[in-house]
């Protein structure tokens, strides 16, 4: 799946990931592929600087470490973020809904009231 077929939900995406606990970028974009059995193989060059926004908005926090000599950056979910997953889990609920009724099985047709 491409990165463009995400636009609008990566940013939820991560949020989700991140609710499980810390974790580097790396096992972010493993976290993704893994959870989406393989159809989510997304490059660095789109996940990191979604990270890096959702940080400016105080959704996500980070540090960084020193693992087996390699520094790496750590992310975690912020209070404020996990308010911001819980409305884009609403915001999914109803979208996913709205588009059900067109794209899930063929319903019969309804009269005109």
């Amino acid at each position: 799946m491409k990165a463009q077929a995400l636009h609008g939900h990566l940013d939820a995406l991560l949020l989700a990931v991140l609710e499980q606990g810390a974790l580097h970028g790396y096992a972010i974009i493993e976290a993704l592929r893994a959870r989406s059995g393989g159809t989510l193989d997304l490059p660095t060059g789109t996940i990191y600087p979604a990270l890096r926004r959702l940080e400016r908005a105080g959704y996500v926090t980070s540090s960084w470490s020193t693992v087996s000599g390699r520094e790496r950056r750590t992310y975690q979910l912020t209070e404020a973020g996990g308010r911001a997953l819980a409305g884009e889990r609403a915001g999914w609920q109803e979208f996913s809904a709205t588009v059900g009724r067109f794209l899930g099985p063929e319903q019969p047709p309804t009269a005109p009231a």
